[in-house]
């Protein structure tokens, strides 16, 4: 019986190795039969794929994968580039948030309700309305110049200029592709509104719209952002100005005229602010300094809805003195 036990663990030991190496065996054999079997390739994707990818890309009008690639890479940067933009006027609104810019603590432009959607709009008055063509075709530019701020001198209500056509087509470009925008206008806070008890000053923003009414009428509306943001499309402006370029190609000028709404408190230098820094951000001042290349690219990023864009880079540079 000793003898026995003695070869039991032998056996044991023996039987475990036979097993393992009859399972180790069986185990590869069984691997190569089912990688045989299976459909697994080392081929890479495009070359399994090549005959689908082919016909995808010929059902969608291409000659080949590699310009379906292509297209596909670039409508990959354009929705990535789409996911990655912020709202401007989410950003306006939070900073009016953080300053507390309310009727309760500032002098706002006043809210005058929304336009009424089912009132047909009023036809828009090209130069003809205020110069007959006619009668001002034969004259000097000068004459005309002279005719034109006579037109608006005794108008308390009023601005006008004469644009110089080179100066125009500098905010032109500018102006088709950025046609809207925001700008700061100062407002007084009374002392017993502010925190530190004596009087300051706040800034109320404005929403600034391009339209082309023609093809030699062109609208510049202002808005305060509040009213816009109440009622859109259907916000009332407080100041209209329109660019006429009936004489652009004869006289090389364009005219201009604008109004302040009368029952708004905005006054005619508040437009006129406005209307300088227009000027100033859309390039009509030149883009050669290193404060006029901010201001226009602060404009570009307000219109790609760019991260970069901020409330403080642009008040302080419509405030700088700096061309």
């Amino acid at each position: 019986m000793r003898s026995v036990a003695r070869a039991l663990p032998r056996f044991a030991t023996t039987q475990t190795r036979r097993a393992s190496a009859i399972s180790l065996t069986n185990f590869i054999q069984l691997q190569q039969s089912s990688n045989l079997k299976s459909n697994y390739s080392t081929e890479s994707l495009d070359v399994r794929y090549k005959n689908k990818l082919l016909q995808k890309a010929e059902e969608q009008g291409f000659k080949s994968v590699e310009e379906l690639k292509e297209k596909l890479k670039e409508d990959i940067e354009t929705k990535k580039k789409e996911l990655s933009k912020v709202d401007p006027l989410k950003e306006l609104e939070e900073y009016e948030q953080r300053l507390k810019m309310s009727q309760n603590n500032m002098k706002v432009t006043q809210q005058r309700g929304p336009v009424d959607p089912k009132q047909e709009p009023a036809p828009f008055k090209t130069l003809d309305s205020f110069l007959k063509l006619e009668k001002i075709k034969d004259l000097s530019k000068q004459e005309v110049e002279f005719l034109w701020r006579a037109r608006w001198a005794n108008k308390p209500d009023a601005l006008s200029a004469v644009v110089p056509l080179e100066i125009f087509e500098k905010m032109d470009r500018h102006i088709r592709a950025c046609p809207t925008f925001v700008l700061p206008l100062p407002r007084e806070v009374p002392a017993e509104a502010s925190s530190s008890g004596t009087q300051e000053q706040g800034m109320e923003l404005h929403y600034i719209q391009w339209q082309m009414a023609d093809s030699n009428t062109v609208h510049c509306i202002m808005t305060s952002l509040a009213e816009y943001k109440l009622h859109s499309e259907f916000a009332k402006p407080h100041t209209t100005f329109q660019f006429h370029k009936e004489l652009a190609s004869d006289k090389k000028i364009i005219l201009m005229n604008g109004h302040v709404e009368k029952d708004v408190n905005i006054t005619l230098p508040d437009a006129q602010l406005l209307l300088l820094n227009i000027q100033r951000f859309y390039g009509a001042m030149g883009e050669e300094t290193v404060s006029s290349k901010q201001r226009t690219k602060l404009l570009h990023d307000f219109a790609k809805g760019s991260p970069e864009f901020s409330v403080e880079k642009l008040i302080n540079l419509a405030q700088s003195m700096e061309t």
